[in-house]
């Protein structure tokens, strides 16, 4: 299928969508007034329906909160590169790295040169590139002119992680790579969606670098959590979240191969989806990967839904996207977004992520609230499937499965059972001692449940994919992961992870092999749509995470049993997975590192929660006063994002747990 075609067909969808998403959207003969703080998508459509603001006053309304709320919000004691230091209530975010500016129009609003669109282009002048500003313009025109939004995402002001490529801003994943031009040679298809859906795309978001945990960036800085700044906003799609929360943006597009579209999301109290990921285009994106994800973070569901309306589809420039086809919904998403009961839904209860005894006091009110939660779902009508506080969803398919489909990579788990020598031959017949355990899955070690059902490293994937995007790019001072090593500035944080060295680590590798992560994720797929079969599930649920985001110079929390900063195993093995806001903690528990600890071991799944932070010994301190978000996560077989809407809607309208954060309201002359 031809591009052209695709567009087409993805906006014929959209229009559906604009449709019957929650109700035509149309003039109001006696329209509220129109306030920008929380807006949704068919607050903003209606109101420029209305005219009672402007296209370009949209945008302008935007940039006057990011000229209040986007400055740094650290500080830099030995500049911008060095180590950095907290700053209480500091009533900055920088959540947004790049605008959509040219110069003279940057250079009016008073935003410095580090937020140019480019910084190979100092002129900015060409006509086929027009900023934020001019796109508006433009669409104010063609509104005068016919009365009607030139598509479904007119008046949706975006932020699109830095890490996809945007040919009129840099894309350098965060970097402060010296490119010959810093701009991508075209946008990636879901910014070309976007674009042709009528939604602005006014900046680029900032990031943990190459997309790795830690809320900083050697080009961005560091970002702050708008609910407590001296806290990490979680995982490499700080920005996209952030921006979100604070109200910069209507909403953002955040990427998740681990945790960072639901990280964020849960963090600033957001909505955010990780999809299926064959669902989405990836195609312009930098460390593209199997368990890359393409995703919305918005402040309600039926936002998230409509952006996702938008972006889905086939693209045949990245062919991993062929496995949707035949398999898309017969109605938009929105259409899903707007139920207010879930009878005849069932839900599983995902209690190996919620059980207290294996985890920490600091896990504890997450699981309470998500608890409560649970309650909501059951007053709503859910049958709800729950194995009881102790409990375990899926171990008897975990069990019964896992001998025949993880075979050799279990008994690497497994050594006591599956003795080698020093030469690592096998001692005993392991194929009998597989039967064995298939045969009686009583005998399988109580130690492989679905928080570490075995490894999900890939060598050479980070080089290879690292690579080849690079040569696509074609730019001719920065060809390869070695130029990227060479040609770029990195900060030196002891808090933060060294990304020189990440790096420098993945240009080690020789061979490229993705057979322990494609059996993995065939395994995982097979036990988990078979347990959701046997009880008849619809869903599953769980914390988003069991922790609040730590303190942005301090450790992450040492995995325990699985757990990292955010749940993501499951949804790494191409599970959608939607989080929605559930509460607020009372308390939390932080921890100090502790050279007399022991460092922990690597995580058994291969896999960091998403944090930013090398391993090293921690302790725990006491809980203190504290007012975090807690979010929910619904998880639903690959291509059943229709059934996440619905219950993630319903939940959302019943609880209203979305609250802006206190520091950072209206400024002054704010609708």
């Amino acid at each position: 299928m031809r591009k052209s075609s695709i567009l087409r067909s993805l906006l014929c969808t959209a229009a559906v969508v604009f449709v019957v998403g929650a109700g035509t959207v149309t003039a109001d003969p006696a329209p509220a007034k129109f306030r920008l703080e929380e807006a949704t998508i068919t607050q903003i459509q209606a109101a420029i329906l209305n005219k009672q603001i402007t296209t370009v006053g949209l945008v302008e309304a935007y940039l006057k909160r990011i000229k209040a709320y986007n400055g740094t919000c650290v500080k830099e004691p030995k500049g911008m590169l060095g180590p950095i230091e907290t700053i209480p209530h500091a009533g900055q975010l920088n959540a947004l790295m790049t605008l959509n500016l040219r110069p003279a129009a940057r250079r009016k609003w008073g935003f410095d040169e580090r937020k140019a669109r480019s910084m190979t282009d100092k002129a900015d002048s060409a006509p086929n590139m027009p900023d934020a500003l001019e796109a508006a313009r433009e669409q104010d025109r063609q509104f005068a002119k016919t009365g009607k939004l030139v598509g479904p995402l007119q008046g949706v002001v975006m932020a699109v992680k830095d890490q996809y490529d945007t040919a009129d801003m840099r894309t350098t994943d965060g970097a402060d790579a010296f490119y010959t031009n810093d701009r991508p040679p075209e946008d990636a298809t879901f910014v070309q969606h976007l674009r042709a859906a009528g939604a602005i795309i006014l900046a680029k978001a900032n990031m943990a670098e190459y997309a790795a945990g830690g809320a900083r960036s050697a080009f961005g800085g560091t970002a702050c959590d708008p609910y407590d700044t001296t806290r990490s906003p979680n995982a490499s799609s700080s920005g996209s979240g952030t921006s979100v929360a604070a109200n910069l943006v209507t909403c953002a597009i955040a990427e998740e191969s681990s945790s960072s579209i639901r990280g964020p999301a849960v963090a600033n109290n957001a909505v955010g989806i990780a999809p299926t990921v064959e669902l989405v285009s990836r195609k312009g994106m930098i460390q593209i990967g199997i368990h890359t994800r393409v995703g919305p973070i918005c402040r309600t569901v039926e936002d998230a839904a409509r952006i996702l309306d938008v972006i889905a589809g086939y693209d045949p420039k990245d062919p991993i996207t062929v496995f949707g086809v035949g398999r898309m919904p017969d109605k938009a998403y929105a259409s899903y977004a707007g139920a207010k009961r879930l009878d005849g839904v069932r839900i599983g209860v995902l209690r190996e992520y919620m059980n207290k005894k294996l985890f920490t006091p600091a896990d504890a009110e997450s699981i309470d609230i998500v608890d409560r939660a649970i309650g909501d779902l059951r007053n709503l009508g859910a049958t709800i499937v729950d194995p009881g506080p102790e409990g375990a969803l899926f171990q008897g398919c975990v069990s019964r499965l896992a001998p025949a489909l993880r075979n050799a990579s279990m008994a690497k788990q497994l050594p006591k059972l599956f003795p080698v020598d020093d030469k690592g031959k096998p001692t005993t017949d392991q194929v009998t001692t597989l039967v064995d355990l298939a045969m009686d899955p009583s005998k399988v070690p109580d130690n492989i449940t679905i928080r570490n059902l075995g490894t999900s490293q890939a060598p050479g994937e980070g080089k290879f994919e690292m690579d080849r995007y690079l040569r696509t790019r074609g730019d001719s001072n920065i060809t390869s992961n070695t130029d990227l090593i060479n040609k770029a500035r990195f900060y030196d944080d002891p808090h933060f992870p060294d990304r020189k060295k990440t790096r420098e680590n993945a240009d080690q590798a020789m061979t490229f092999d993705m057979s322990e992560r494609m059996q993995t994720r065939f395994a995982v797929q097979q036990i988990v749509l078979a347990c959701m079969q046997e009880q008849n599930l619809d869903a599953v649920t769980y914390p988003t995470s069991n922790l609040p985001p730590p303190p942005l110079d301090g450790p992450n929390p040492p995995q325990v049993n699985g757990r990292g900063v955010v749940w993501t195993f499951l949804g790494q093995q191409g599970f959608p997975a939607i989080t929605v806001p559930a509460g607020f903690t009372t308390e939390v528990y932080d921890w100090v590192r502790d050279p007399s600890v022991p460092p922990p071991p690597p995580p058994a799944s291969g896999e960091g929660g998403g944090g930013g932070n090398p391993r090293e010994g921690v302790r725990m301190l006491d809980a203190k006063p504290m007012q975090l978000p807690v979010g929910i996560d619904f998880l639903a077989r690959p291509f059943d994002e229709p059934t996440l809407f619905r219950i993630a809607s319903a939940y959302e309208a019943a609880t209203r747990h979305r609250t802006a954060p206190a520091d950072f309201g209206p400024v002054a002359g704010e609708r």
